[in-house]
């Protein structure tokens, strides 16, 4: 037997490693679990090269728990340690095997990686244990040789001795502390399994489960075959998933099945996806989904996992994917991000950015292509996807560029243009007199259908800007195109919007005006609406309200993170736009009787509140009453 101290810096590293070696105790596992990986694949390799003979047999990969003895072990058939390697690589903590191992068979690799540095990642286990065995037998050890035992209490003490051990690998058992109990608890587990290694590259057994397997006996014909339960190994991973194949390998079919095992929850398939594989100057592999991102409801953020060569590392990637790309799914895997990402590293390292911006052209790409490819489908898919592109040409400027050649515009009257063509078809006819193209959109194609109608009917075309962010878009869109201006169907009369040289006529003199402008702005609610008279065709409506454009476009950009400090807290204003050439305006204008002017009033108010989606509760109920008493 040995004894010793382990050759650590400090006089007793266990409890900074259990304070401030991870943030979440669970990692352990991840960590013992990809050393397990590991030393597997690195008898794999061995055997390609020549080093390990004879057949290495199953290479599955057990935990088991003990609830009764308070044990959780993990057991591999990799290639094990000698008593030498365990002083080496378990006591001297600041050596790592697989860096050793990396330089040893650099390019004998054939494409296998190996994932841990067996150092401080083993010591993650006294987190949530206060004793650590290690039992342990090299693959280049004979029958007839001892394994090593290792195990250590939580101190810089340690014990090392001979046992007896008939087959190759490392089992590592951890008597779980009093305050990690959970971890004895098969459902939590097979959780955390689920989380870090569904798609580890060895397999991974946790129990067993029960399936139904044919007997053999002979049936008459029309009846089902006999079957019987049988238990077998219940393994947890997926160790060749999508993203590890070759595109040219995989169906569509491939891909969605792939997307329902990431997301057994979710039922809807996805539009498309984007492989990535990249290994200059970078590795990069993953596969990213476009998810149907549903009308009125939220995006979902926080569906890529990041993963290390097939170890789950989280899936918070804000700084590794670009923010707008955050909003789609799937799995991105680069060894070139280390397993314990911090958000200092991501904004310091070089590889990272590249990576983003990566991704950033792959997209992009993707997008162009089938825009090219079929034109129509894209158009069809546009609704489905537009908010994150929306998103990104007002968050990457590289991607706006881009963006330029796909991005779509969707007139009301059902078809798309990209903006260069959305332009040309306007500009003849929707330019003002400063010469300025003027864009007419809306933002709900129902709640503003009259403003709509108004315009259709003057030959203007306007399409439909309805996601959360237009205001910043618009915005950001005017920035790049100083001849263009946005305009909302209702934020002026569209006479006013689209201003031409045109001289109106007005039936009422000056002082009628006066008098009228008065009398309305004694019944109409000033906190609220601001009164303006407007020389309009008879034919149109009496009473118009109107949304000034710079005010709702920066109060809405106040709320959504952008626009002018202190604007979304601003009242809801309107203007409340008087036709003088309207007979009502006259009627107001000759009524004498105060009571009766005002009813004139507040009727003619209501409809154009009802018009503009404005008319609820207590004003709503008194002005079906009041229709209904005027009917009878």
């Amino acid at each position: 037997m040995t004894t010793g101290k382990i050759n650590v810096t400090a006089d007793n590293i266990f409890p900074i490693i259990k304070k401030f070696l991870y943030s979440d105790h669970e990692i352990f596992l991840r960590e013992l679990v990809s050393n397990a990986v590991d030393a597997s694949q690195k008898l794999e390799t061995l055997s390609r090269v020549g080093e390990a003979k004879g057949d290495i047999g199953d290479l599955t990969i057990k935990v088991e728990v003990n609830k009764k003895k308070k044990t959780l072990t993990i057991k591999d058939r990799g290639i094990g340690m000698t008593a030498e390697e365990v002083e080496k690589y378990i006591n001297q903590v600041a050596f790592s095997g697989a860096e050793e191992f990396l330089k040893k068979y650099e390019g004998k690799l054939d494409g296998k990686e190996i994932i841990g540095h067996f150092g401080l990642g083993f010591y993650s286990s006294f987190m949530v244990a206060n004793k650590v065995e290690i039992k342990t037998k090299s693959f280049r050890q004979k029958a007839s040789d001892s394994g090593a035992h290792w195990s250590c209490n939580g101190s810089p003490e340690f014990e090392l001795t001979e046992i007896k051990k008939k087959d190759r690998g490392t089992e590592i058992i951890l008597h779980i502390a009093d305050d990690s109990t959970e971890f004895l608890e098969e459902h939590k587990i097979r959780e955390l399994l689920n989380k870090y290694a569904k798609f580890m590259p060895i397999p991974i057994q946790f129990g067993e489960k029960e399936i139904d397997v044919p007997t053999g006996e002979e049936v008459k014909e029309g009846e089902e075959p006999k079957t019987k339960k049988e238990k077998v190994a219940d393994i947890i991973n997926n160790p060749e998933p999508a993203w590890v194949k070759k595109p040219a390998d995989l169906t569509e079919e491939d891909y969605n099945n792939f997307y329902r095992e990431l997301y057994p929850m979710t039922f809807d398939k996805p539009l498309f996806n984007i492989h990535l594989n990249v290994d200059y100057p970078f590795n990069l592999t993953g596969i990213l989904f476009f998810p149907k991102i549903k009308p009125n409801v939220e995006p979902q953020r926080n569906k890529i996992q990041l993963f290390q060569k097939q170890v789950f590392v989280t899936d918070s990637v804000e700084g590794i994917v670009p923010e707008f790309l955050t909003l789609l799914h799937g799995v991105i895997d680069s060894p070139d991000i280390p397993l314990n990402v911090s958000r200092s590293y991501l904004q310091s390292d070089g590889n990272v950015k590249k990576i983003s911006n990566h991704i950033t052209k792959k997209v992009a790409d993707k997008l162009e292509d089938m825009f090219k490819t079929d034109r129509a489908d894209f158009e069809q898919k546009w609704n489905d996807i537009k908010v994150i592109i929306e998103y990104g040409m007002l968050t990457e400027p590289k991607f706006y560029d881009r963006a330029q050649k796909f991005a779509l515009y969707h007139s009301v009257d059902g078809s798309y243009s990209t903006f260069e063509e959305y332009i040309e078809k306007i500009k003849p006819n929707q330019t003002d007199k400063d010469g300025n193209t003027v864009i007419l959109y809306a933002a709900h194609l129902e709640g503003q259908h009259a403003y709509i109608e108004k315009a259709k009917a003057k030959g203007y075309d306007v399409i439909l800007l309805d996601s959360p962010i237009v205001g910043h878009l618009i915005q950001k869109i005017e920035g790049e195109n100083q001849q263009v201006k946005f305009a909302r169907v209702d934020s002026d009369l569209i006479d006013n919007l689209i201003k031409k040289d045109e001289n109106r006529v007005s039936q009422l003199s000056d002082k009628e005006k006066e008098n009228l402008k008065t009398s309305l702005e004694g019944a109409v609610p000033k906190e609220k609406f601001t009164v303006r008279l407007e020389d309009m065709d008879s034919s149109e409506s009496p009473f118009v309200i109107t949304v000034p454009e710079f005010m709702r476009r920066m109060k809405e950009m106040s709320m959504t993170g952008g626009g002018m400090f202190g604007m979304g807290d601003l009242p809801e204003m309107y203007d409340l736009v008087v036709n003088t050439n309207h007979p009502l305006s006259t009627k107001i204008l000759n009524e004498e009787n105060d009571e009766s002017k005002s009813a004139l009033i507040n009727q003619a108010l209501d409809l154009a509140k009802l018009q503009q989606n404005l008319l609820h509760g207590k004003e709503l109920t008194n002005f079906i009453q009041r229709s209904y008493e005027s009917l009878s």
